[in-house]
């Protein structure tokens, strides 16, 4: 019988060394539906426009809330495929938008 190879001990705090040809970063992939989300909520934003219209100043209300509503959302559906990728030391992030 073979006797068990000591492990090493770790301390509290203590950072581990990268085992060889991997790197030690933390890598985090989302995907955020969205336009689905906008296309749900579309029509509480059409119904919600005439009341922000008269909650906005009289100098600051667009000409038309409807068509400010419709430009909103498509400005928002627009956001579909982008692509957010962060590098850090420690960490990667990666968001794409779809």
């Amino acid at each position: 019988m073979m006797a068990a190879a000591a492990r090493p001990r770790i301390q509290a705090g203590e950072v581990l060394p990268a085992a060889p040809g991997r790197d030690n970063t933390v890598r985090l992939w989302l995907w955020l539906p969205l336009t689905p989300l906008f296309w749900l909520l579309s029509p509480f934003a059409l119904l919600l426009a005439p009341l922000f219209w008269l909650w906005l100043p009289p100098a600051r209300r667009p000409a038309h809330p409807y068509a400010a509503a419709v430009a909103l959302g498509g400005l928002l559906v627009s956001l579909g495929g982008t692509v957010v990728d962060i590098h850090t030391p420690g960490a990667r992030v990666f968001i794409r938008i779809f």
